[in-house]
């Protein structure tokens, strides 16, 4: 585990940065609260955030989130939904060159999917925090939720077609992938891996996603 001194891996200059009140048009507020509210979750922790201290963050009326967001749960729902629409298009793209490649694929979308971690911390925290436990409650949040894993369980599906991942349950194989990456990931985003370059950080996603795919690979092939 990493000391508490070490550096933590850098993410992009400028995230979290919101307009000051004066620059407001109309139609923006919802848009600056969901950039406040990432900004905050960055600077301190999702448990932490409140509607009356982003409003206050950012510069207006306590009753000013509200015009969009009925409460917190609601904006973190948002939050949410924005990181997995992203991390769906992110590990789509990511795969597009690859086709009729499934193993290379699976690799690819575990090094994609860290990358997005790493790089949106704290969408990723909000996609996988209690808040969002109960997607149910808003159906495009569970949809996007969906999109994202299907990403993952398409491309154990056609491994399979092809004989080379192993028979089973493509949606618990795609679990048992996911919570690899998974795991890294919060290994590094809370900074208890002595990573801190990008080309490390991508070293050690590949290795990861390929002693996986050992794993997953057809024996019998």
């Amino acid at each position: 585990m990493g000391s508490p001194n070490e550096p933590r891996i850098p993410t992009p200059s400028g995230q979290g940065v919101v307009k000051s009140k004066a620059t407001y048009h109309h139609g923006d507020l919802r848009q600056a609260l969901i950039a406040g509210a990432i900004a905050l979750i960055n600077q301190q922790d999702v448990s932490s955030l409140s509607l009356r201290g982003l409003a206050r963050y950012i510069g207006v009326s306590h009753a000013a989130p509200y015009r969009h967001f009925p409460d917190k749960e609601a904006l973190l729902a948002v939050v949410a939904e924005e990181g997995l629409l992203e991390l769906t298009q992110d590990l789509t793209a990511a795969i597009g060159g690859l086709e009729n490649q499934p193993l290379q694929q699976l690799e690819t979308t575990g090094v994609a999917y860290i990358k997005y971690a790493i790089a949106h911390p704290a969408h990723y925290r909000v996609m996988f925090s209690t808040y969002s436990s109960e997607k149910t409650q808003y159906s495009s949040l569970e949809e996007a939720s969906q999109q994202a894993f299907m990403v993952l369980e398409n491309v154990i599906i056609e491994g399979q077609s092809q004989g080379l991942i192993k028979s089973g349950e493509s949606r618990q194989l795609a679990w048992v992938a996911w919570s690899l990456v998974h795991g890294l990931a919060m290994l590094l985003i809370d900074n208890q891996l002595s990573l801190v370059k990008a080309e490390d950080v991508e070293s050690i996603s590949s290795f990861v996603t390929r002693t996986l795919i050992e794993g997953l690979g057809n024996s019998k092939k």
